[in-house]
């Protein structure tokens, strides 16, 4: 690991130089070559899920895991976006005349070697290459073991890409080690290691925020809420709250609890009970929930935290935004929330009060992604609030450094 720390470093350098037409030219290459390699990369994808059935795991992550033809579609448009974005690095910004003649501003610059921790998710590793090859970073990739053929596909394009476009190859590397010391080893490098992000469960972010001798970028849980205001277009609720929940169920910004105003619960909650039901969601309610929902069972003090990753819901009818705003305070993970209203005043204080990387009006939790958000991908959700918050894109993998100019200046 230390040898891979050193080549990383070294590469850092290199592309952090690079201009933007070559990073340009990689990752359009990149995005070619996995629309080519698509049938290698679905073989052994089509592998590392075979083997994840038989070691049964469960299937929020198999269906992380799994690779359609769809998701590398998907997954070379990311690609493509990233290299028709602006490219950050060298950005001047805040320039300004000091009254001793010099200007002082701020310039944007690669954060250096970023190591990425992930689970399942095969397309975290072009996703991470690319945005760390925009931003001008070196990245070392350390997937799962369900994923390592996937992963191992994947790597050969970015090499091709990298190479094709006369950059180093080690400018990222996806290990094709799995023991877990690799992660020990990774997050214990400061000396190679600029920062590192945790993509995963609650538990491989726990354990290498713990082991971190770098900064993480990292969020543990995504407990996000639909809040159904008293004052809802019903149409729209029930279109949201129905997409949030079952658009896609092992994803960090699924809704996890429905919030519901009791002024308008005897409107929406027996149609939305019928819905989830029927499209097998086990629902876990409040009292006021059960009566409308006769299916319901009890939920418990666990439910309202719980992040499921699975097809089942908590709902609860509350008194009003006061209410549904104490709620998420207690129990949100200040991931995703979103409010349902055609209140201007209360959308306002939503907006404003609730504590959370992303808070949305009238729209799915579902957006909160990188794609959605135009970052073309993203390498993580953080829910931190220092250096990057949210979906974290280009800019977040990028830091800002003090710049003098003078002519001759003296103090």
């Amino acid at each position: 690991m230390h040898e891979r720390g050193e080549k990383a470093r070294a590469a850092a350098r290199v592309m952090a130089r690079a201009e933007t037409g070559t990073k340009n030219a990689a990752l359009f290459a990149l995005s070619q070559i996995l629309i080519d390699e698509a049938s290698e990369i679905q073989a052994a994808n089509a592998a590392d899920v075979r083997d994840g059935r038989s070691a049964k795991l469960d299937e929020a992550m198999l269906d992380r895991l799994e690779l359609n033809a769809d998701r590398i579609r998907a997954m070379a448009e990311g690609v493509r976006q990233i290299a028709n974005l602006p490219d950050p690095i060298g950005e001047l910004g805040d320039l300004k005349q000091r009254p001793s003649g010099i200007q002082v501003g701020r310039m944007r610059v690669p954060l250096g070697v970023v190591g990425i921790i992930y689970e399942s998710r095969p397309n975290v590793t072009a996703d991470a290459a690319a945005l760390c090859l925009k931003s001008g970073n070196a990245a070392i990739l350390r997937g799962g073991s369900e994923a390592l053929r996937s992963n191992l596909a994947i790597a050969r394009c970015i090499e091709r890409a990298l190479t094709d476009a006369g950059l180093p190859r080690d400018g990222v590397q996806v290990l094709d080690i799995t023991d877990r010391r690799t992660v020990t080893e990774l997050v214990s490098m400061p000396q190679y290691v600029d920062v590192v992000i945790p993509r995963g469960g609650k538990g491989l972010v726990a354990a290498v925020s713990e082991a971190a001798r770098v900064p993480v970028i990292k969020h543990l849980d995504g407990v996000c809420h639909v809040y159904i205001d008293g004052e809802a277009d019903v149409d729209k609720a029930m279109a949201i709250a129905v997409n949030a929940k079952t658009q896609r169920y092992g994803t960090c910004n699924t809704m996890e609890t429905l919030l519901v105003d009791q002024a308008i619960a005897e409107r929406v909650l027996p149609e939305l009970g019928r819905i989830y039901l029927e499209a097998g969601v086990e629902i876990r309610g409040c009292a006021a929930t059960r009566k409308l929902i006769g299916e319901a069972v009890p939920a418990t003090e666990e439910d309202w935290r719980a992040e499921y990753l699975a097809p089942i819901l908590a709902i609860r009818v509350l008194d009003g935004l006061d209410a549904a705003i104490e709620h998420i305070a207690t129990y949100g993970s200040q991931h995703t929330d979103a409010i349902v209203s055609e209140n201007y005043s209360r959308i306002r204080r939503f907006l404003r009060e609730v504590d959370s990387s992303s808070v949305m009006v009238n729209a799915s939790t579902r957006f909160a992604d990188g794609y959605e958000y135009g970052l073309g991908a993203e390498i993580g959700i953080s829910t931190d609030k220092f250096h990057a918050r949210g979906p974290v894109g280009l800019e977040g993998l990028t830091t800002l450094k003090w710049i003098v100019l003078g002519d001759g200046h003296v103090r």
